[in-house]
């Protein structure tokens, strides 16, 4: 396994970039020229295994533009690259996007902590952390009903996920130009709500995505631990409390028939789509072990929805807007691979941690670092030079 570590590290220093005092990982230098937040959060990850001092940079230049009310944004435009095809969105600002992405950042920044046990750097991202997880648990739960709410379907890193198809009014079948159109829609009106999340998400987009919330869980969660590391006892129990509420209120609202499902509306209406987000909860613990045990008996292991030649595809096989080819509707993506793994392992799934470890290591074989692959063929599609491969290293490792 030392030549994909190798490799992995080779394709980490071919995309990282400077500005300034500032370094930070493209997820694909063409494709992706920008620094994006849950993607910094990966490369620090990977990067955690190989030099502690770069992976703490990658964070460092993520946090440097995060806004006056907390939101780090998913996007820094650091400079503009000589040559890309990723189009240029009119967020409203000059610098950044003005919407968020996954909030990984505690997970990060314990996994780095672990290594080299740097209490200074811990101190150093704490307040980061707490004003960005403090603007989640207030502005994006507006109502405190315990669930974080998301603005655009970017926010949840899978910016063509069929979960959204109902809030965007799309049907399960699609091009990539009708959903993007969409999405442009949205961001123009968001626009004219200024990004303010409360009002944007009452009367434009108002999802509460399992992944997104299953996330921020973990995260509070290790949030809690750097408190207390940071002896700061009372904002540790703090976030402690707020992981169980999160947890009693996806199971109280996103939970039927044994599993978790987005939702959307002010009413909560479940968005009843197949989509690997349906164990993402395992990442968090938020399910029961008779509920894991359901998961992957019945879908994971079930050939007809997820157990395909290659594993595991972002959409159940048996999903009506299932296309081994669409932009997250069916091809396989290594970070959700990941959080997939992590579930797994959570729970003692170890065979079928291994088994989708193999999986994600014969795509890389195959095909390289790329952007996702197909679950039938393990041909790989999108971006070339595609970063998140990386994190079979952590998978290695664990």
């Amino acid at each position: 396994m030392q030549d994909i570590k190798t490799k992995v590290y080779e394709l980490m220093l071919t995309n990282r970039r400077q500005k300034g005092a500032y370094q930070y990982t493209l997820p694909s230098p063409y494709s992706y020229p920008y620094q994006w937040l849950w993607d910094s959060c990966f490369h620090a990850i990977i990067l955690s295994y190989y030099n502690t001092g770069d992976a703490k940079k990658e964070l460092l230049s993520l946090v440097a533009k995060q806004f006056e009310s907390g939101m780090i944004p998913h996007m820094n435009y650091w400079q503009e690259p000589q040559k890309t095809k990723f189009p240029k969105i009119d967020w409203g600002r000059k610098n950044s996007s003005s919407i968020t992405q996954p909030p990984m950042l505690a997970y990060a920044t314990w996994q780095i902590y672990q290594k080299d046990q740097d209490l200074e750097f811990l101190s150093n991202l704490y307040g980061h952390m707490k004003r960005f997880y403090d603007y989640l648990l207030k502005e994006r739960d507006p109502r405190t009903h315990h669930i974080a709410g998301i603005l655009n379907p970017d926010e949840s890193g899978e910016d063509d996920s069929p979960r959204f198809d109902q809030p965007l009014n799309l049907p399960p079948k699609q091009t990539i130009k009708q959903n993007y159109k969409k999405r442009l829609e949205l961001i123009k009106k968001n626009r004219e709500c200024n990004f303010d999340a409360p009002f944007c998400m009452k009367n434009f987009f108002w999802v509460k995505d399992v992944p997104f919330n299953s996330i921020l869980v973990e995260n509070l969660k290790l949030l809690s631990l750097i408190a207390a590391k940071l002896n700061f006892d009372k904002e540790s129990k703090y976030y402690h409390q707020k992981t169980l509420l999160i947890k009693n209120a996806m199971r109280k609202l996103m939970l039927e028939d044994g599993i978790f499902w987005s939702t959307y509306g002010k009413d909560y209406k479940k968005i009843k789509v197949k989509t690997w987000a349906i164990f993402s909860p395992l990442f968090a613990k938020v399910a029961t072990e008779q509920e894991a045990k359901n998961l992957i008996k019945n879908f994971f292991l079930n050939p007809d929805e997820f157990y395909l030649p290659f594993i595991l595809p972002t959409t159940s096989k048996s999903d009506p807007a299932f296309d081994p080819k669409g932009f997250w509707r069916g091809p396989i993506w290594m970070s959700t691979n990941w959080i997939v793994f992590k579930g797994l392992k959570n729970y003692g799934f170890t065979a079928e941690a291994k088994y989708l470890l193999d999986s994600s290591l014969k795509l890389l074989e195959k095909s390289g670092f790329r952007e996702q692959y197909n679950p039938f063929t393990g041909g790989g599609y999108g971006a070339r030079n595609f970063t998140w491969g990386g994190l079979v290293v952590d998978m290695l490792e664990n």
